[in-house]
């Protein structure tokens, strides 16, 4: 006998457990939704039950599609209002985690829209009086798309997920809304996964250095020990494509990290910072990574003035173009990668990486040229670095049609 799920937003739990109580409140008319259950080992592992008491509490406040398998009538977008979780454990043999959850019901996704807040300024303050271009990346299956009288340009990026419609051009003073079936709403999300391969959900929770890749199905980011420090991957032509990156500081390497945390953690953007220690100080290394975006973005700070660098790990020569070096020739796989910053900076087209001198900051952004000298309009360099500039922070609501 297989039992059902309840989905809750990223995290799965067990519904065979699960109480459901439907509450209205009279003066209000808000409707709350209590579930209650409970996760065991086995036939859960134990990595699993540590996630479920950690990500229940980090749910709080979200705003989260639900889903069940056996009451898909009750399928639809909620905002979390209270939390619980309780961990036992009896020597390690039997482990069982008791959860609560209150939910107030915005709706069914026939009943409500979703509205995307895109904060920020239209250009990223840079050195070169470029434009950049305001773009946004709803969930794939997303439909009835609306941004008023101004109708955005588009592109198509297939990844892990499938075909992935990415908007160019919106305006910047309205918040686009848009429909999606409560199941087809994490399609294209940004992942993160633990040591375990566990997707994890809000921040409260330990994430090792050298064990974490964070990917939206087009491009992943995973920590390298030696030949760099970050793996790059494209995901192109059916596979994923990595690329090895090194970070350097006066030269060198700042090798393997010695401890991550996360600073952000939603379908539409993940935020993981990094630090490694030096011979006096520290340096992070925050790597930001957008649903739908081709590229990763990083911000280098040091406790010490020197020179920054983010290079290919493995010598690729490269073309400088305004604010950005390209790969000069396609790779194998048909692709060319792209690096870039929006401060002034000194271009290595031997090596293939940017660097910029006596600062203790350094602003990048790095990934794919999918399609290499053939990228279609969206995806050539130029774009990619302007949707770099122009890249909005996004709050998704749920708002009634």
């Amino acid at each position: 006998m297989s039992f059902g799920t309840v989905q809750v937003g990223r995290l799965p739990l067990r519904e065979a457990t699960t109480v459901y109580d439907d509450k209205v409140n009279a003066s209000s008319g808000i409707r709350t939704v209590s579930i209650s259950g409970q996760e065991a080992l086995p036939p859960r592992t134990a990595a699993e039950l540590v996630r479920v008491q950690d990500d229940v509490g980090n749910l709080m406040g979200a705003l989260v599609p639900v889903t069940w398998t056996d009451k898909a009538d009750r399928d639809g977008y909620y905002e979390v209002r209270d939390v619980g979780s309780k961990l036992l454990s009896w020597q390690g043999e039997v482990v069982t985690c008791d959860w609560n959850l209150t939910l107030q019901r915005h709706g069914a996704d026939t009943e409500v829209d979703l509205e995307s807040r895109l904060g920020g300024a239209a250009t990223r303050n840079n050195s070169f009086g470029a434009s950049g271009e305001r773009w946004h990346a709803p969930p794939i299956g997303h439909y009835a798309y609306w941004t008023g009288a101004t109708q955005p340009s588009t592109v198509t990026r297939t990844g892990t997920d499938g075909a992935m419609t990415v908007y160019r051009g919106v305006p910047v003073d309205v918040a686009p809304r848009w429909g999606c079936a409560v199941g087809d709403y994490l399609a294209g999300r940004v992942r993160l996964l633990d040591a375990n391969d566990l997707e994890r959900t809000g921040l409260g929770f330990a994430l090792a250095a050298s064990d974490w890749e964070v990917h939206n199905g087009l491009v992943r980011v995973r920590p390298l020990a030696s030949s760099g420090v970050l793996e790059v991957s494209a995901y192109t032509g059916g596979a994923w494509r990595p690329k090895a990156w090194d970070v350097l500081t006066g030269g060198v390497s700042i090798g393997a990290f010695d401890a991550a945390s996360v600073l952000y953690n939603e379908p539409e953007l993940v935020v993981i910072r990094l630090l490694r220690s030096q011979s006096s100080g520290r340096i992070t290394v925050d790597v930001s990574l957008r649903r739908g975006a081709r590229t990763a973005e990083l911000y280098v700070q040091a406790a010490y003035s020197s020179t920054l660098k983010v290079v290919r790990a493995a010598a690729e020569a490269g073309t400088a173009a305004t604010g950005y070096v390209r790969a000069t020739a396609d790779d194998a796989d048909g692709n060319r990668f792209i690096v870039g910053s929006a401060l002034t900076h000194t271009a290595d087209t031997a090596a293939g990486g940017i660097s910029l001198a006596a600062t203790t900051t350094l602003d990048a952004v790095v990934g794919v040229i999918a399609g290499g000298s053939g990228a279609v309009a969206g995806d050539q360099p130029a774009d990619l670095f302007a949707q770099y500039l122009g890249a909005p922070a996004e709050s998704v609501t749920a708002v009634r049609r």
